[in-house]
C-alpha cells in the first residue's frame, strides 16, 4: 500500500487519463493502480498525495476527516489585518460558508521554486504572500476566499496535507517520493 507524495507542477491535471491540451499525472508517475487523494486544479501547484488504498484515500481526502491543508497564496494587493481576519472567520462564498481557518501574512518564501510560466506582474500593483490553513478543500476554495476579501490569487501552492509537508518531505515540482502512511496516525 504505497503512499506517494508528489509535487504537482503548474498546469498539470490531477488525473491519469489523457487530456487533450495539458499534461497529466501519467506524464510524471508510472506506478500502477494509484489514485490522488484529493485534487489540485491545473492552475495550482504543490503537494498531492496518491495511494492504491481506498481506506487511506478516504482518510486523507474526505471532509469529515478534517485533514488540514496549508496553502501559500501570492495575492494581488496588500493583505490587511482586516482581510486576514475575514479569511480566518467563516466566509460566505455564496454557495457555502467556509469553516474557520488560519491565515497569516508571510514573506515571500526564499525556498520557493520559480513558476513556469511566471505569474503576470503589474508594475503599479503590489503583491502579498499569505499562508492559509483550511480543513475543507472545496473546488477553488482558496482562490474564491482571497477574491472575496479583495485579494485575487496570482499563485497558489499547497505545501501541506495533515502531517505531510513539502518542508519535511522536500521534492521539487514533477518529483515524487514514497512516505509512510503511519504518519497520518501520529
Amino acid at each position: 500500500m504505497p503512499l506517494i507524495l508528489f509535487n504537482k507542477p503548474f498546469g498539470v491535471m490531477s488525473q491519469f487519463s489523457a487530456h487533450p491540451e495539458r499534461q497529466t499525472l501519467a506524464d510524471y508517475l508510472d506506478i500502477p493502480a494509484i489514485y490522488p487523494a484529493g485534487r489540485l486544479d491545473a492552475d495550482s501547484e504543490g503537494l498531492l498525495l496518491l495511494t492504491d488504498d481506498g481506506k487511506l484515500q478516504h482518510a486523507i481526502a474526505h471532509p469529515r476527516r478534517k485533514q488540514p491543508k496549508t496553502y501559500l497564496a501570492q495575492v494581488e494587493g496588500l493583505a490587511t489585518p482586516d482581510a486576514l481576519q475575514r479569511l480566518r472567520d467563516p466566509l460566505d462564498l455564496g454557495d457555502f460558508v467556509t469553516q474557520p481557518g488560519q491565515a497569516r501574512l508571510i514573506q515571500q518564501p526564499d525556498w520557493m521554486w520559480p513558476r513556469t510560466p511566471p505569474i503576470r506582474q503589474r508594475a503599479h500593483q503590489p503583491t502579498s504572500w499569505i499562508a492559509l490553513t483550511i480543513s475543507e478543500g472545496k473546488n477553488r476554495q482558496v482562490r474564491r476566499m482571497t477574491a472575496a476579501v479583495g485579494l485575487p490569487t496570482l499563485r497558489l501552492v499547497r505545501i501541506a496535507i495533515g502531517p505531510f509537508s513539502l518542508a519535511t518531505h522536500p521534492v521539487m515540482p514533477g518529483e515524487w517520493r514514497e512516505v509512510d502512511p503511519q504518519e497520518l496516525e501520529s
